[in-house]
């Protein structure tokens, strides 16, 4: 133990001595839910107070109480177009010079017989002209479909109201909708990105630390004097893991706490529910968080003394993380089969959701995921130290 001690000693001091390397890893703990609050923010303010929406409209004379409507719902014209009048397009584009900077690609065309379709009790035409396969204009168009059908909505009851119809004649099914959903629970999407970006960090703070103390120490000719010491394999293997599992769970305790401080500036209620990172949540992802920071300095430990340098233990870990990556973001999105609750790191991530929303928490579903992962865990570590003993490793043969 003694040895073990000294040698994880000597790995920290090494990580220390390498600043920038270290730090690099650990930025993702710090930076990632600052930029995230950043971004739930400006989410939250488009959608609680969305801006206005400038299109163009053509023929709006044909259509003034559908052009006030849409000007109520924050949808203007941002220019105006009258048909087969050249000089009102142009005095229309002059006046409104100042918003074609805002002006979307999205053309509304009042057709010319809209007030006598409209008098007749028929259905008016509306042309919606834009590219629905941009990707910006996307939601400005649902945007102008939502407030036409609702328009619409109101035109259609008006006009049974003036024959002596009631409208709830048209809507044969009244469905009640009770919600036993909590404010905390309905946060639950949220909560999973964040429970991701927790586990994930968990993965990306020791890496640096994974690929210098194996495929670093082998270019700098060092692994080979280490075991040249009165030291065995195994006591040099667990010792690396416990560097890097420790540099691990240090990034997770810096995204626990930036955590719990930065989402507390973000407005939640606004969108009716909240999130709340509680002092027992933080202490259920420390416990979890330990066996998974095994398992990920294993398996960076692993890569890493398989390849043969250092730029190609970074090329392998890049895409040996996809995997984890991949179960998270399936446990976050509920996209995979239930089999994930049993598997490693998807298997604590849904445990943990369903602690952060009140429910119970899932105690076998932990027991099983986490006792998989140290398993993982112990097969890798058993790999690396059988994999030492090879002149071809040590030496990157």
């Amino acid at each position: 133990m003694n040895k073990i001690i000294a040698m994880v000693r000597k790995e920290l001091i090494d990580a220390a001595r390498d600043k920038r390397s270290v730090m690099a890893g650990l930025y993702y703990a710090i930076g990632t839910p600052l930029i995230m609050c950043g971004l739930f923010m400006v989410l939250i303010g488009q959608l609680t107070s969305p801006d206005d929406l400038k299109i163009t409209i053509t023929n709006p004379d044909n259509a003034p109480d559908l052009v006030r409507f849409l000007s109520n719902k924050g949808i203007t014209q941002g220019n105006i177009k009258a048909a087969n009048v050249k000089d009102s397009t142009a005095k229309a584009s002059t006046e409104n010079g100042a918003d074609t900077q805002d002006l979307k690609a999205i053309e509304m065309i009042i057709s010319t017989d809209y007030a006598a379709q409209m008098n007749q009790g028929k259905g008016a035409e509306i042309t919606i002209v834009a590219d629905n396969s941009d990707e910006k204009l996307q939601n400005s168009i649902r945007r102008l479909e939502r407030q036409l059908q609702a328009y619409s909505t109101e035109m259609g009851s008006l006009r049974l109201i003036a024959r002596g119809i009631d409208p709830r004649v048209m809507q044969p099914l009244k469905v009640n909708i009770h919600d036993q959903a909590t404010t905390d629970s309905k946060g639950g999407m949220i909560l999973g990105i964040a429970i991701f970006t927790m586990i994930y960090s968990v993965f990306i703070s020791g890496m640096n630390l994974a690929i210098d103390t194996s495929a670093g120490e082998r270019e700098r000719n060092s692994l080979a004097l280490l075991l040249s010491h009165p030291l065995t394999t195994r006591q040099l293997v667990l010792s690396k893991i416990i560097a890097v599992s420790l540099f691990a769970l240090l990034g997770l305790v810096l995204i626990l706490l930036v955590s719990k401080i930065a989402y507390t500036f973000v407005p939640w209620q606004e969108l009716g529910f909240s999130v709340n990172i509680t002092s027992e949540f933080m202490a259920l992802m420390l416990v979890v968080g330990i066996p998974v920071a095994l398992m990920a300095a294993c398996l960076q430990l692993f890569v890493s003394f398989m390849a043969k340098s250092f730029k190609e233990a970074q090329s392998y870990l890049t895409i040996v993380l996809f995997v984890p990556l991949a179960l998270s973001m399936a446990a976050s999105y509920n996209i995979a089969p239930d089999m994930l609750q049993w598997l490693p790191v998807s298997g604590q991530q849904q445990a943990l959701m369903d602690f952060i929303k009140g429910k119970d928490l899932p105690m076998l579903q932990l027991l099983v995921s986490t006792l998989s992962t140290l398993a993982i865990a112990v097969l890798l570590a058993f790999g690396m130290e059988r994999s030492l003993k090879s002149e071809r490793v040590i030496f990157g043969l």
